[in-house]
């Protein structure tokens, strides 16, 4: 049966039971005469997983194609599946733990399309892809991740019955009694023949940003404090109900840096912080930040002890592993050494057990997401979207303008001017010309977000604007000009540059940061600071992710449940033909002192 959070409730400790073949050859003779006994030993090793995103197959569904890069990776949890198992064959089942590190069921056309086309929250309705995938590979626990929010609680709670592994979060706390309202740790033993067995706790953190990114459904019903403290009050306790090992799954980077400002007292990306300042942890399974870390060493400021981390790539393509070294020594068992590494999904072919316990899902999100919707005049695409404004971004923008003029129809707003936001998310999406389908508007907005309409003043447009240009490298009038270099400045991504419609305005990249935005205009008029708007604007940003000014703040006027997505297929299937001049525009350039760049 699932271990759940009500069976924690229940019961202080989750516990299973492995065994272990500890070796014990014969020992040379001491000069007393007496055989010496070699130290018991013993291996364990953790494999992790994390930021799955709904990868079960080596596939894109908005290429419809198996998936491939120029890097040769390949993805998805079969893949997974296929080393797990040789992992297992190779150091014993019995001695190794599955773990995760959050983000599961969000991110493809396959979460999507459980959790609103065929949702797993419907009566009789289906056992989650990703949990049926999970469940058969026997993952022992795995964290909560931010985007385990994105559909809401109740989706959330759903799946979390359908696993037969706890979804851990000791930071994931009642907003009321400050209770955890998911089980924080699972302790296992494993046993070894003529010895004690081996505790091995495992304490999962999520992230203190699901406050701001996901507050329409958190607020008022859950709290993330930080890492660092829940580590801290958690570790002590695992330690003093005996555990040998303490793991600690985290949904959260180790650069220590955050992207959300000063909105939250806590720091996003907090697995080194904790290594450093929490004594007791031997290994962290590093999630959230999408990015490939091996192995990384941090020292603990108390104990002067070593703290191994690692992260494996994003989307199934890694498998971490900690090799964990244990000895019996003065009647306790003491972690020798740790080493991590990774394994490469993409030296291996899908396990045929996944693939035909999940053939039938998959096919059938391959049928939806391959609608034909309506037929596109030209081909747009986002190749160019990041530096020169592009019409396929506009699309967004006209969508999102057009549900928020009709959602204030009536009311005291509806005579204030609509303005709208989006970024360039992908660097490859493409709607053909021709026939339309899902999967084609899909990859041109592929997160889950919503739409929020908030009020702003012309003053803070104009700072919105300022700190959406910092994405721009600094760039001299007479300097050559590189398009792989001339964005991303201080490792800002794509997802946090905006567009803002229904104005024109020159991004200056010759000037400093804070200086950019030139010849701001509404109408045809220089923009009036004091002006009232309307910003239709992603629930990401209107709460706060990318701490874009002033809008976090701003009154919100009305937000909706419904993707922008989503919105944009309503808006193509009514419209039937998709052409530019019904929603592109050139709002904005690149300059430099005042000469366009392009």
């Amino acid at each position: 049966m699932p271990l759940n959070r009500r069976k924690f409730l229940e019961n202080s400790a989750a516990t299973g039971a492995g065994v272990a073949v500890a070796g014990a050859a014969a020992a040379p003779a001491q000069a007393s005469g007496r055989p010496a006994r070699r130290p018991r030993r013993y291996s364990l090793t953790v494999m992790g997983t994390t930021d799955l995103h709904g990868h079960v197959f080596n596939w894109d569904y908005f290429k419809d194609a198996e998936y491939s890069d120029k890097a040769g990776n390949a993805m998805g949890l079969a893949r997974i599946s296929t080393l797990v198992e040789q992992v297992r064959k190779a150091k014993g089942r019995r001695n190794t733990l599955l773990l995760d590190a959050g983000d599961t069921i969000q991110g493809t056309p396959l979460t999507y399309y459980y959790a609103k086309v065929d949702p797993i929250t419907a009566k009789g309705g289906p056992v989650h892809p990703m949990a049926q995938a999970m469940n058969a590979i026997g993952y022992d626990a795995a964290a909560l991740g931010n985007h385990e929010f994105n559909y809401g609680i109740e989706t959330l709670r759903k799946f979390e019955d359908q696993l037969d592994f706890p979804l851990l979060g000791a930071n994931a706390v009642d907003a009321k009694t400050l209770r955890p309202a998911f089980p924080p740790y699972l302790i296992k033993k494993f046993h070894v023949p003529g010895a004690p067995p081996v505790k091995v706790a495992v304490l999962g953190l999520t992230n203190p940003g699901i406050a701001i990114w996901d507050k329409a459904y958190v607020q008022g019903k859950l709290a993330f404090p930080g890492l660092e403290e829940q580590a801290a009050k958690w570790v002590p306790k695992l330690k003093a109900m005996g555990a040998d090992v303490v793991v600690v799954s985290a949904h959260s980077g180790s650069s220590g840096t955050s992207s959300y400002g000063d909105q939250v007292p806590y720091v996003e990306n907090a697995a080194a912080n904790v290594a450093r300042q929490v004594p007791g942890i031997d290994a962290i399974l590093v999630g959230h930040a999408h990015v490939e870390i091996p192995e990384l060493k941090v020292v603990n400021e108390a104990t002067g002890k070593t703290v191994v981390l690692s992260e494996p790539l994003c989307y199934a393509e890694r498998l971490s592993l900690f090799d964990i070294e244990l000895v019996f020594d003065k009647g306790a068992w003491q972690v020798e050494s740790v080493a991590a590494s990774l394994l490469n999904s993409n030296t291996v072919a899908d396990d045929p057990r996944i693939t035909r316990l999940l053939k039938d899902e998959h096919a059938e999100v391959v049928a939806y997401v391959n609608q034909v919707v309506g037929t596109a005049t030209e081909t747009l695409t986002t190749v160019e979207a990041r530096y020169q404004d592009a019409p396929i971004i506009d699309l967004i923008t006209k969508v999102q303008e057009d549900v928020v003029k009709a959602a204030l129809a009536g009311t005291a707003y509806a005579s204030l001017p609509v303005l709208a936001q989006a970024s360039p998310f992908s660097r490859t999406s493409e709607i053909p010309a021709g026939q339309v389908t899902i999967r084609d508007l899909s990859s041109l907005y592929v997160y889950d977000n919503t739409l929020v309409a908030k009020v702003m003043t012309g003053a803070q447009i104009r700072a919105y604007l300022e700190y959406s240009a910092e994405y721009f490298v600094r760039t001299a009038a007479d300097a050559a000009v590189d398009v792989e270099k001339l964005t991303n400045a201080n490792s800002r991504p794509d997802y946090n540059y905006d567009y803002v419609s229904g104005l024109t305005y020159e991004i200056d990249v010759a000037q400093a940061a804070g200086s950019r935005i030139r010849n701001l205009t509404y109408q045809g008029a220089a923009l009036d600071d004091a002006q009232q708007f309307v910003l239709a604007v992603n629930n990401y940003r209107a709460n706060g992710g990318g701490a874009f000014p002033h809008v976090a703040s701003a009154r919100e006027l009305w937000s909706e449940s419904t993707e922008i997505r989503t919105r944009i297929a309503e808006w193509v299937t009514a419209k039937g033909v998709l052409d530019p001049k019904d929603f592109a525009s050139v709002d904005w350039k690149l300059t430099r002192d005042g000469t366009p760049v392009f």
